[in-house]
């Protein structure tokens, strides 16, 4: 089963490549997938019949006990065949029904597969977990293939009332399984089904599981969601709303009924579900215009009657809902088929204006003719053996009035289906003797409009004929609903076992032919009602459009949506006031009031507690501490961020005398580029945080970061006593060297003990790179590599001419920099882009001092790369030094300097440091070791000598460049992209605002 998804997944990933390498014929190749899989199910029909299908379990997070775990009994086999079989023709009609110049077939195809892989592992997947895993799936390339016409409203809303609504089910699904599991005490579906929990939670977690259904399966009261999704092309209908998705929430009861069905919860909810959503469909198609709504609502119909089959609890309807969800699957699959040739052959899927289709394409007119007379239950059609079969359960269900109820709704639903039935044949393919008028209004619920400018007094739509290709799915699908009715027995003998898993009642028969019973007079008398509704099909109209239909159920999403949204706007309104200040403020006060407040009252502070363990500590918090306090005090954006840098260089002399130098050395770095970002920032806003004077703000802002840090203080002092286990650190020591091969602690502790953290911390460095991008580059991810052979000769950086038409008016033989001094010193190229500075931005000691200490800090911080594991540096470190290195070289030079410096974009270094370190990650694994596993190489080398290689280094180095990456980044957006748009007046937000401007003209406090 693993290997059936792996060949889904890669068929998948396959195909765009396959369609631009073969077009449509690519459809014929991708089938495959699929129909390997119904010809595995079938290699396996006697092991399954036997009881003894196969298991396949692979351990993923055993310490969670999360598996991987699929199973092959009667119905996952049952259901297997149909996803694959019927895809597998759904492919090859794909193959003759789009265009060779249609947009997006390689994705679609790709999709299309991967739905198919899902369901796939949907229906033999045999833990719960999992099982909701593969549901989710199909909810996402369900939303896909709806949506495929993306240019169009009507797709694109469709896909996503689609995948609100089964999305929505699907949590409360996840709610019902996980309650569900947890009453078991095992989340093995095939146990849970073996020996159901009971109990009022079990009640809690069936209803969700049938709010899953009901969303997935469009029933009462979310139907609606399934006549809008026919936006989507003809395969998909035929597929999806035919054969798989929809059947996802048929399954779902089936495979939890034999648990679950004598349940009185569980039974009503069925009852009302499934009668519901029986009649309503049926009584909806009566009065559809366009051939796929006519279908639409009779899936929505045949799926209530589904779910009413296998979700009742007896061993009869259980045999006889699991015919009918083969014989659907036929019938429907060929109709939604069918009606995809009328429309490439007419044009149209108006009924109205339909005329002589039938002669002029006999061979769909018979696949048609024979896939609805399966639908409406004519003998001898797949259809009628199953329907036959469900009137005889429920004609001896032995539920008191419920049986009665539920046989007469059944019939009434069944009599529907006939007139419907008959009335698609009947508008797809006779001649009619001219075009009809509009005999009822528009159906407003219908969904959206599916045939594009169809009008009814329009002449009948022209014919053209199509290629076989188009009908032999059709007609094959049909035929083998025939096919099967000729052999009831065997069907029976291969669903027999999943029908003997109720444990209500007796198994009931599958027959052609049961002789004159009540049941087939019944049969009758819905033919004969049924033709007559048929019949008096204007009449009927003409009625159902003069009833009060009442609220309609997508009007009613529709105002909801809409209301909803309306309260959303209203809360971020109120709460999102556009001030980090604010935010930020009501964190830190829910945290102290709320930890402070228990922190008080439930502990006591430790009374040997010691002050500190050297002077230094003394000096060095007292000088993070009134740097914060004149950070929160200051006016100045300037001044605060230099007192920020002040405290945090502080901390990293705490960290010194506390023993950490790997962390002080990180923390001086990190400051230095905080520093340096700052700066870029605020060289676009105004010196001062605001025009006001906010005194009594700045106390409060005092008195907030006083009590913050009191309370983790506390935290602190208590946290270490309340310990009752020893720390997750305390072998780290020996651990670093015997398994990670290393000295420094740190070092190992990042790149090997706690691995998994660093990659979480180098996605989120990549995150962050690519938010700041986003905010500076809108039109694209990367900017351009400045060099200096580019820079215009009439501009300078920082300086110069800002006039693009300078040029243009300098008179001939004046030099582009006439103030350029002719000093020897300036005239010396120290840097390689000095020339494009503007020279009175020009530092000479600063240029100098930069050439000579760069290739330093490059060459430092390889060796803090390399030495890192055994002595204080690392990836991290080395990172930032050779970010403070361009740096260096960026305020030196400018942006084109940066682009000498580092001619590279950003995105490769962070993309390549991701993929190096998660490579390594998988390495070790394909190597027979854990995700994540270092190795220790020792070899001897001639001349060098002994050499300790640990492959860790290898994840250091990905790190490093993920820092890289990001420094670049940072000075690629907020440096030289900023300098661009103010030297070309792009972006002139030099100006101050007036009232900050008029601020700083007075002085204002805080300097």
């Amino acid at each position: 089963m693993l290997l059936l998804l792996a060949v889904h997944l890669a068929a998948a990933l396959a195909a765009p490549a396959l369609v631009r390498l073969l077009g449509r014929r690519a459809f014929w190749v991708l089938a495959l997938a699929p129909a390997s899989a119904a010809v595995w199910a079938l290699t396996w029909t006697q092991q399954v019949q036997a009881g003894t299908g196969p298991v396949e379990q692979v351990e993923w997070i055993p310490a969670l006990g999360l598996e991987l775990t699929f199973r092959l009994d009667t119905l996952s086999w049952f259901m297997t065949l149909v996803v694959g079989g019927v895809g597998a023709l759904v492919l090859v009609y794909c193959a003759g029904y789009f265009a060779t110049s249609a947009h997006g077939l390689g994705r679609f195809g790709g999709v299309f597969v991967a739905f198919a892989g899902a369901m796939l592992g949907l229906v033999t997947a045999d833990d719960m977990l999992l099982l909701f895993v593969f549901w989710e799936l199909t909810t996402v390339m369900s939303y896909l293939l709806i949506g495929h016409y993306a240019e169009r409203k009507a797709s694109r809303r469709a896909a996503m009332q689609a995948i609100v609504l089964t999305t929505a089910g699907g949590l409360a699904m996840l709610v019902g399984l996980v309650l569900l599991g947890e009453a078991a005490g095992t989340y093995r579906l095939s146990e849970v089904v073996a020996d159901p929990p009971v109990g009022t939670t079990t009640t809690v977690a069936v209803v969700c599981l049938l709010a899953g259904a009901a969303t997935k399966s469009a029933l009462l009261p979310f139907h609606f969601w399934l006549p809008a999704a026919m936006a989507a092309p003809t395969p998909v209908s035929a597929y999806l709303h035919a054969a798989a998705m929809v059947k996802a929430g048929v399954y779902l009861v089936a495979r939890f009924a034999p648990a679950f069905g004598t349940d009185p919860v569980w039974r009503w909810t069925v009852v009302v579900l499934g009668c519901g959503t029986l009649l309503l469909g049926g009584y909806r198609a009566l009065r559809q215009h366009d051939l796929k709504l006519v279908l639409a609502f009779g899936t929505v119909s045949q799926l209530g009657l589904l779910v009413l089959l296998v979700g009742l609890g007896t061993q009869a309807t259980a045999l006889a809902g699991l015919a009918m969800i083969g014989a659907h699957a036929m019938f429907k699959a060929a109709l939604f088929l069918v009606v995809g040739v009328v429309d490439a052959a007419t044009g149209t899927r108006d009924l109205r204006r339909l005329s002589g289709v039938g002669k002029e394409l006999p061979l769909t007119a018979l696949a048609g003719g024979l896939a609805t007379a399966s639908m409406i239950g004519l003998p001898p059609f797949a259809g009628y053996v199953a329907k036959e079969a469900g009137l005889e359960a429920l004609a001896h269900l032995d539920e008191g009035a419920l049986g009665p109820v539920v046989l007469t709704a059944v019939a009434v639903g069944s009599a529907l289906t006939v007139a419907y039935g008959l009335r698609l044949w009947w508008g797809a393919f006779s001649t009619k003797p001219a075009v009809l008028p509009a005999t009822a209004a528009p159906d407003p619920a219908s969904g959206p409009r599916l045939d594009e400018g169809a009008r009814p007094d329009e002449p009948p739509a022209p014919i053209t004929h199509p290629t076989l290709l188009l009908v032999w799915p059709a007609m094959a699908l049909a035929v083998l609903g025939v096919l099967v009715a000729l052999l009831p027995h065997l069907g029976e003998d291969l669903l027999l076992p999943y029908a003997e898993t109720y444990p209500v009642g007796e198994p009931g028969h599958l027959v052609l032919w049961a002789g004159f019973t009540p049941v087939l007079a019944l049969t009758v008398g819905i033919l004969v009602v049924g033709a007559l509704l048929f019949g008096a099909r204007a009449r009927v109209e003409r009625w159902q459009s003069g009833l009060y239909r009442g609220p309609e159920a997508d009007q009613v999403y529709r105002r909801f949506m809409r209301r909803l949204d309306d309260v959303a706007a209203d809360v971020t309104a109120v709460s999102q006031r556009g001030s980090l200040p604010l935010y930020l403020g009501i964190v830190l006060l829910v945290f102290v009031v709320s930890v402070g407040s228990v922190l008080l009252t439930q502990t006591s502070v430790p009374t040997a507690v010691v002050p500190w363990d050297h002077p230094g500590q003394l000096v060095f918090a007292a000088v993070a501490a009134v740097s914060a306090i004149l950070a929160a005090r200051a006016r100045r954006r300037l001044k605060a961020v230099i007192l920020l840098g002040i405290g945090g260089y502080a901390v990293a002399g705490l960290f010194l005398l506390h023993g950490a130098p790997d962390l002080a050395l990180t923390q001086v770095l990190v400051e230095t580029v905080t520093l340096v970002v700052f700066v870029l920032v605020l060289r676009r806003l105004p010196p001062y945080f605001s025009d006001r004077p906010l005194a009594a703000s700045r106390w409060l802002r005092l008195g907030i970061g006083l009590a913050a840090g009191l309370t983790v203080a506390g935290i602190a002092l208590v946290a270490p006593g309340a310990r009752v286990h020893l720390p997750v650190s305390e072998h780290f020591a020996e651990e670093a060297v015997a398994w990670g091969g290393g000295k420094n602690i740190v070092n190992v502790t990042l790149v090997d003990i706690r691995a998994w953290d660093t990659m979480g911390e180098i996605s989120v460095l990549l995150v962050a790179a690519t938010g700041v991008a986003s905010l500076v580059f809108l039109s694209r991810r990367g900017g351009a590599i400045f060099r200096a052979d580019d820079a215009p000769a009439d501009r300078a950086v920082w300086g110069g001419s800002t006039d693009p038409m300078a040029a243009l008016r300098r008179p001939p033989g004046t030099p582009a920099r006439s103030d350029a001094p002719s000093s020897s010193a300036r005239d010396r190229q120290w840097l390689s882009a000095v020339r494009t500075l503007a020279p009175q931005r020009r530092s000479v000691v600063f240029e100098v001092v930069v050439r000579l200490l760069f290739h330093t800090m490059i060459v430092y911080s390889v060796y803090l790369l390399f030495s890192g594991h055994n002595a204080p540096g690392g990836g991290f470190a080395a990172g930032l030094v050779t970010g403070i290195a361009l740096v260096v070289r960026y305020l030196a030079g400018g942006r084109y300097e940066l682009g000498e410096a580092a001619p590279v974009q950003p995105g490769l270094l962070l993309g390549l440091g991701l993929f190096l370190s998660a490579g390594v990650g998988l390495v070790a694994q394909l190597a027979g070791g854990s995700v994540l596993q270092s190795w220790i190489v020792d070899i001897h080398l001639p001349v060098i000598g002994d050499l300790h290689l640990v492959t860790s280094l290898f994840f250091d180095v990905g790190v490093y460049l993920v820092v890289v990456g990001l420094v670049l980044d940072i000075l690629r957006s907020l440096g030289a992209e900023i300098d661009r748009r103010a030297e070309t007046g792009e972006d002139d937000t030099s100006e101050e605002p007036t009232a900050d401007r008029a601020f700083a003209e007075r002085g204002g406090p805080g300097r």
